[in-house]
């Protein structure tokens, strides 16, 4: 059964980190294609940042790019994104998804709540 569970979200002060993570289970994260997801009250979700599989290129929307860092861990199986330098403007809901090679489906996780807030 394919599962994807996101953990890590809170409540940080701005100027703040935080580090999320995402259990993977079902499917290999070095078979699929990764990202991070977010989505704020009254906003459409966004991408965030995608991790390639097969050349671990890294892409991140504009409003992150040099504060939020995507990675994954083979042996664990699981994806994270570091994030530095945290604004109010990255208060939302982040989610973890994947496009997996070997079942050619999408999958997308529950989300983890992170609030930027002083």
């Amino acid at each position: 059964q394919v599962q994807l569970v996101e953990s890590g979200g809170g409540l940080v002060q701005p100027g703040g980190s935080l580090r999320l993570s995402c259990v993977v289970s079902g499917f290999t994260v070095s078979t699929a294609g990764m990202r991070w997801y977010r989505q704020a009250p009254g906003k459409e979700r966004e991408l965030v940042a995608a991790l390639n599989s097969a050349d671990l290129s890294t892409t991140y929307a504009a409003s992150v790019k040099g504060r939020f860092t995507i990675s994954r861990d083979n042996a664990k199986n699981m994806l994270y994104l570091q994030m530095n330098s945290l604004k109010p403007e990255d208060t939302a809901v982040y989610y973890c998804n994947a496009d997996s090679y070997a079942t050619g489906m999408n999958y997308w996780g529950q989300g983890t709540q992170v609030t930027v807030s002083s």
